[in-house]
């Protein structure tokens, strides 16, 4: 009986470890960013050349992709940087936007 009741323990035990070395290895990271950061910041060697960052810093922010916009004449998705806006309408390109501006509307169309 005795046997088994210390196993569990050192299975608890065990568990306890793994949890609490995986904590320390996630929060890691986090310390050795905030304290360069921290040292930086305080007229460290990093004020001369404007915030730069060495290259094993994590970023800020991460970046997001860019937004689609559907041409309204062909239906072709684009990047909303290289779209056209005509009159409110999304277009994927300058000649799109003018074949649909020539396009015939209302009486003229029939």
């Amino acid at each position: 009986m005795r046997q088994i009741f210390l196993l569990i323990l050192l299975f608890i035990v065990g568990q306890w470890l793994v949890k609490a070395l995986r904590r320390h290895d996630a929060q890691a990271p986090q310390r050795t960013g905030a304290g360069a950061n921290g040292a930086a910041g305080a007229g460290g060697a990093q004020g001369a050349n404007g915030g730069a960052r060495g290259p094993n810093a994590p970023q800020a922010q991460p970046q997001l992709a860019e937004p689609m916009i559907r041409c309204t004449e062909c239906g072709v998705h684009a990047p909303k940087s290289d779209s056209v806006v005509v009159a409110g309408q999304p277009f994927c390109s300058a000649a799109h936007a003018q074949r649909h501006g020539a396009r015939p509307t209302g009486r003229d169309a029939r």
